[in-house]
């Protein structure tokens, strides 16, 4: 019996690393955490019965509490009770599906209790890849990538030397606005930005698509998983998100990893690996795909590579800025605060503000995070809205 814990389980991609669970008798959810979303983790309880869970506030605690007081569970909350869920002894892969930097300590806890990370939190190690890596190497703990794009990565290189890598690939769809110019995107609204072409993700992750600021953090995510230089890493547009990413060798040979756009064939490679289980769901039909096309992505309209290259190109603390800047101008962009092309114009300028730590300690990657989200917030308090 497998044994694992899931940080986000109400969301896009805990909700759909239940329904892997669902289809096997073998794993068994010993822990759960949600932000707010108390009425569907109710549910979740019920069916999976962990033994503790975790929300994101007290008095949400209190509630869950008095909704579940006929079963027989610890229920904390806050950053204690991500902490705790991420430590359970009875668990043995830490499922990290939380959105946004308050992943890392609880990641940094499971790896120095020995738990395997299923990560699909970009953050973690955009911002503390260099802290992450060495520990799990240190600790004996595998990263398995829940992605798409470093999912079919980790897939092509599996037995292969990494070495021997020449480049990596990594295929974006181009999002909903693919093709379109800056002046269309003066006018997009959120619900035009939140209408991905090809997969169903939560708000923030689809509007960070829309802005191909989310190939940006995975191109910094790859540099660490994979261990390769930035100059080996390379983003090439496939609408159709058949091909999720391919790895180029020394020899010329290209490996690809090809599959209907569905997050449950990630999420069940990293919970089993390095097992591979029947997925009941749809299949490529090479009769009917009659072709792939690949574009170069339009990086002068689209900024978030660029912005991301430059934010690792600096290193440090900037990385950081980067992240976390993202995070505000997307939050703020959701709530019609801020118009499509003003994340990146508030990217740009907290960056710009920045004064660069080389090699930040975890407290100072947090003290980072806080003062942008600060100055963040200032600058969308001051900005024209929509």
């Amino acid at each position: 019996m497998k044994r694992i814990v899931i940080l986000g389980s109400t969301g896009s991609i805990g909700t759909q690393t239940l329904d892997v669970v669902r289809s096997y008798k073998d794993i068994e959810v010993v822990g759960l955490s949600a932000h707010e979303n108390i009425t569907l983790l109710e549910k979740q309880i019920r069916e999976f019965r962990p033994r503790i869970v975790s929300v994101g506030t007290e008095s949400l605690a209190r509630e869950l509490k008095v909704r579940t007081a006929d079963l027989n569970l610890r229920i904390g909350w806050g950053m204690d009770g991500l902490l705790e869920l991420a430590q359970m002894e009875e668990s043995e892969v830490l499922v990290t599906a939380v959105v946004g930097m308050i992943g890392i300590r609880p990641t940094i806890d499971a790896i120095r209790a020995g738990k395997n990370i299923a990560l699909a939190n970009k953050e973690t190690l955009v911002t503390a890849g260099h802290l992450i890596m060495p520990l799990a190497q240190g600790c004996g703990v595998k990263i398995l990538p829940v992605d798409s794009e470093h999912s079919a990565i980790y897939q092509a290189l599996h037995g292969e030397n990494q070495r021997e890598i020449s480049r990596l690939l990594i295929t974006a769809s181009g999002g909903p606005f693919r093709g379109k110019d800056r002046a269309f995107l003066e006018h997009v609204t959120v619900q035009d930005a939140l209408k991905h072409p090809n997969w169903a993700m939560g708000r923030k992750i689809t509007i960070d698509s829309a802005t191909l600021v989310n190939k940006g953090l995975e191109i910094l995510e790859a540099r660490w998983l994979f261990g390769v230089d930035m100059d080996q890493i390379e983003v090439v547009v496939q609408p159709k998100s058949i091909i999720h990413s391919m790895v180029e060798f020394l020899d010329g040979a290209v490996i690809a990893q090809m599959g209907p756009p569905d997050m449950r064939l990630p999420i069940q490679y990293a919970l089993f690996f390095p097992e591979r289980r029947y997925l009941a769901g749809e299949r490529l039909d090479f009769q009917k795909l009659t072709e792939l096309t690949f574009e170069v992505p339009d990086t002068e309209t689209f900024q978030g590579i660029p912005l991301a290259m430059k934010a690792a190109r600096i290193g440090g603390s900037m990385l950081t800025v980067f992240n976390a800047a993202n995070e505000r101008a997307v939050d703020a962009f959701l709530h019609e605060k801020i118009r499509f092309l003003d994340i990146y114009a508030l990217i740009e300028e907290m960056m710009a503000m920045h004064k660069t730590i080389e090699a930040p300690k975890l407290e100072e990657i947090l003290e980072v995070e806080q003062e942008t989200y600060e100055a963040a917030d200032r600058w969308v308090a001051h900005a024209k809205g929509c």
